[in-house]
């Protein structure tokens, strides 16, 4: 049963063991019929390292229940130049190539983006997506770089959400993974429309539990979709 009550939580550096542990659960639970791999530790301590690498650049934001579960969650990062992106590693694509824009602000990069299964409020996903687009929508010419499935890229468009694909799709945490990039103007107007949604609170330090979540991702098939 999902607890209704939620909250918007910034999440502090303690926790990512806890995201990470959230995004590889929730990609092989639905991708791969709730089966972990023996090896799927090794993807959680690469989430976590990779996370860890870019906190101080980098914003997550996690919806819980009332007892402190994650719900969901994402992170937007702005690109320093030096760190290699998600895109870099996985896909080989050089962001600084695939940009058609004469001037450029800002790059970010969102990723971990994840739902809880049970969980079928798309304000859920309205809210995490305004935390994640907010810095990109300050200025006109920033741009974003994601990985994402092919229903989320599907969701996006549903929502008004403008994305380009840049490269072809490659398997990855057990599902088909399709590199992306928007720009302010395809953002915008989803953002405006949608802010009101994102009242964020400051995470608290917790212990870090060891047990994983059951599952993670939504009963309803149009809402099944991830973010890396």
């Amino acid at each position: 049963m999902i607890l209704t009550q939620t909250y918007l939580e910034k999440l502090g550096s303690d926790q990512i063991l806890n995201l990470a542990e959230f995004i590889v659960t929730e990609n092989f639970n639905h991708h791969s019929n709730q089966i972990l791999p023996k090896d799927y530790r090794k993807d959680v301590r690469s989430i976590y390292d990779e996370e860890v690498t870019y906190y101080n650049n980098s914003e997550i934001y996690v919806t819980k229940d009332c007892i402190g579960s994650i719900l969901g969650a994402i992170r937007v990062l702005r690109w320093n130049y030096v760190d290699t992106l998600p895109l870099q590693k996985i896909f080989r694509i050089n962001p600084l190539l695939c940009i058609n824009q004469t001037n450029i602000n800002n790059i970010f990069h969102i990723g971990r983006f994840a739902i809880k299964k049970g969980v079928r409020d798309i304000n859920l996903f309205k809210q995490l997506m305004v935390c994640a687009i907010a810095p990109v929508c300050q200025h006109k010419d920033n741009i974003v770089f994601a990985e994402c499935d092919g229903k989320l890229l599907r969701i996006l468009s549903l929502l008004g959400i403008k994305a380009t694909i840049i490269g072809k799709s490659i398997d990855y945490l057990g599902s088909e993974t399709i590199p992306i990039v928007m720009a302010y103007d395809g953002l915008i107007d989803f953002y405006n429309k949608n802010k009101s949604l994102a009242s964020v609170r400051k995470s608290t330090p917790q212990v870090e539990s060891s047990r994983l979540p059951k599952s993670v991702v939504f009963n309803t098939p149009a809402y099944n979709y991830s973010l890396v």
